[in-house]
């Protein structure tokens, strides 16, 4: 399993990239301000950074669990992905709302282009810094 140092690596590095490539386009699509589009993006960020370490925390210890190990196949990093971006949904939608004074609806609908946005992201994102910091305990398992 992943140390906390390499965590926070990851969850930093994961929002830092983030930030820089949907704070124009939030701005772009929904007509925002730059500087509202900026508060929502970091403030999402910034939930999301803590959301992420303890989501993949409980999502890898689950996933030995049930797996014997933490490698993750391209169906498990799909439903992790979706996992993720529900919780954070949940989380960010009514601070959406009350920041912009819009309706529920019209932060479900722009949180959910975010969630959609960064769901691919992540994917990705992930994917790619799996390549770049294996875990020792994945070369017996790759074949």
């Amino acid at each position: 399993m992943r140390t906390t140092a390499d965590r926070i690596r990851h969850a930093l590095s994961f929002e830092i990239i983030g930030i820089l490539l949907a704070t124009p386009l939030g701005a772009l699509f929904f007509g925002l301000h730059g500087g509202d589009s900026a508060v929502i993006v970091i403030g999402s960020a910034t939930v999301a950074m803590a959301w992420n370490y303890v989501f993949n925390l409980l999502f890898d210890k689950a996933l030995n669990r049930l797996a014997g190990t933490t490698l993750k196949t391209g169906p498990i990093r799909i439903l992790h992905a979706v996992m993720f971006e529900i919780g954070l949904l949940l989380m960010l939608m009514p601070l959406i709302a009350l920041y912009l004074g819009i309706t529920l609806w019209q932060a479900f609908v722009m949180d959910l282009a975010f969630a959609l946005f960064y769901m691919g992201y992540a994917l990705v994102f992930n994917w790619a810094y799996d390549r770049l910091f294996p875990l020792p305990e994945w070369q017996s398992e790759r074949g």
